[in-house]
């Protein structure tokens, strides 16, 4: 992928960092300060802070979602209708994200949640739950990627998407977060890759389009013993514009910048078979708001 100019979705660092060359989408962007020539270890105990931000990135960032987002609007001119600062007079108020009384959708659209209220509630569930599937581990096989991409984005930029997440996930890029040249994992081990939306917040709604932010946190790497890509978590914003298209609302165009992100607890980090027994045992999420 070639570096973009300022109206390629490609996601801008909070605090002034230039854009990168890389995508973030689907996991294909490298944050260009938090790139080592290798990963640290992962010890059982308590990283230092530092350390553990370099190597969140390099496989971090780079699962969440994202190598189908900035891709999916490179070459756009309206780059920044999805910013934070591009507000305007019609933007609605932030609300907690919590239950609202209304069912949940009962469509599907293969594995992902469909039929979302032509409302605000239904353009942040939809947003919620295309983060996910955008984020998650399917979006590294080319034929549970192209079924992810036509579910969640309109069909006017889906084909081109697709086109160019293939090239994106190369075997060098596979091989960056320790998966086989073909995208498989390697024997003995679990591949993790998980986006967990924390909250959403519309930013404009008019009629028939919506700007969605979606705050998450990520888990992204290998499970096992004798993994060199452990599974590390990373906090990201993804900002999505809606269209309502067909009677659902589809992503016509998406960013992604780093942040807001809590300071470290002190929680031990897992051993690696926990880590692959937790992604064994606990499904992923389908619905939300």
């Amino acid at each position: 992928m070639s570096p973009g100019d300022e109206h390629d979705y490609r996601g801008r660092e909070q605090g002034g960092r230039p854009d990168d060359p890389y995508s973030t989408l689907g996991g294909t962007r490298q944050t260009r300060t938090r790139l080592p020539d290798g990963d640290a270890g992962h010890p059982h105990a308590r990283r230092p802070v530092r350390n553990s931000r370099s190597l969140v990135t390099i496989t971090g960032v780079v699962v969440l979602l994202v190598a189908a987002i900035a891709l999916a609007n490179r070459g756009g001119g309206s780059g920044n209708d999805t910013s934070r600062a591009g507000k305007g007079a019609g933007t609605t108020g932030s609300a907690p994200t919590a239950a609202t009384g209304t069912k949940p959708v009962q469509g599907k659209n293969g594995t992902i949640a469909s039929g979302f209220a032509h409302d605000e509630q239904g353009a942040q569930s939809a947003a919620a739950n295309y983060t996910v599937a955008l984020g998650s581990a399917e979006m590294f096989n080319a034929g549970t990627r192209r079924g992810i991409i036509e579910a969640t984005h309109d069909p006017a930029v889906a084909s081109k998407l697709r086109a160019d997440l293939d090239a994106a996930y190369s075997p060098a890029f596979y091989a960056n977060v320790g998966l086989n040249d073909d995208g498989s994992t390697p024997p003995g081990l679990t591949f993790i890759s998980r986006t967990v939306p924390v909250g959403t917040k519309v930013v404009e709604m008019d009629g028939d389009v919506a700007t969605v932010e979606v705050w998450c946190t990520g888990l992204v790497g290998l499970a096992g013993e004798g993994a060199t890509k452990p599974v590390t978590g990373t906090w990201f914003t993804i900002s999505q514009k809606l269209r309502w298209v067909a009677g659902d609302w589809k992503i016509t165009s998406s960013s992604q910048e780093e942040g807001p992100t809590p300071v470290s607890g002190d929680n031990r980090a897992s051993a690696a078979d926990e880590m692959a027994a937790a992604v064994d045992g606990f499904g992923g999420f389908t619905y939300a708001r």
